[in-house]
């Protein structure tokens, strides 16, 4: 085996040996799953979400497909970016990501359909309803989000083509990158939704406030897991 291959299998599977690897897969599953059911919730506000999951609400809905099953094919797509120029991202925190967070949102605002939550949310009457679900919703997703990009066991495919490009582009700053990418994203979807016979899902309120938000959540999450969680220690 040359060293080359060698090196490049060393880096697709660095985030498979990472130390307290079952612990800290626990940790990043329960982590996507309830992002995933958060944001179940903000498409029931129909406020907005994260950049990713709005372009991606946006792009399903006037294909006519669900958000699970655009946003597996798109990430499939995207891992392969990955294999190619970003492998030491790749982990079982990428899979998981990949699969389980819209399904997990399907599920669940197939659930509050059933349960008559998504006829009543959006009611004038019910108003204060959807600002308490909005809210805390966006912060759970906020929190879960930080808990999986800290527990380092590898980025979404959209977060690692983020790392990647700043990797090729260190003189501008990442957050700028971040900024940029996120806004591309925003505007795919505005495209689709105001191109869409199904209009335009959700608005950029929690798209925005999600932006603004999720950096200073990283870090503070993170500190906090190191602080408190030994396994984050070490």
């Amino acid at each position: 085996m040359s060293t080359m291959t060698e090196n490049y299998l060393g880096r697709l599977t660095s985030k498979f040996r990472v130390k307290n690897f079952w612990k800290k897969f626990i940790f990043v599953a329960v982590a996507i799953f309830l992002m995933g059911f958060s944001l179940s919730f903000l498409i029931e506000a129909s406020w907005g979400t994260d950049p990713y999951s709005f372009m991606n609400l946006n792009l399903s809905s006037k294909i006519g497909w669900t958000l699970g099953n655009w946003q597996l094919l798109l990430n499939a797509a995207m891992l392969l970016f990955m294999l190619v120029f970003g492998p030491q991202f790749i982990g079982a925190g990428t899979v998981l990501n990949m699969v389980l967070i819209g399904y997990t949102a399907d599920f669940f605002c197939w659930l509050w359909l059933q349960a008559g939550l998504h006829d009543i949310i959006c009611l004038p009457e019910y108003f204060p309803l959807r600002v308490a679900v909005f809210a805390v919703s966006l912060f759970f997703f906020i929190v879960t989000a930080a808990v999986y990009m800290n527990c380092d066991m590898g980025l979404s495919p959209y977060d690692a083509a983020i790392k990647i490009i700043s990797g090729w582009i260190p003189k501008i700053p990442y957050f700028a990158i971040r900024i940029a990418y996120d806004l591309l994203a925003v505007g795919v979807g505005l495209a689709a939704g105001l191109t869409s016979a199904r209009g335009l899902q959700g608005s950029l309120l929690g798209t925005v406030i999600m932006a603004l938000a999720m950096g200073p959540a990283i870090s503070t999450v993170g500190r906090l897991m190191k602080e408190h969680v030994s396994i984050f220690r070490e």
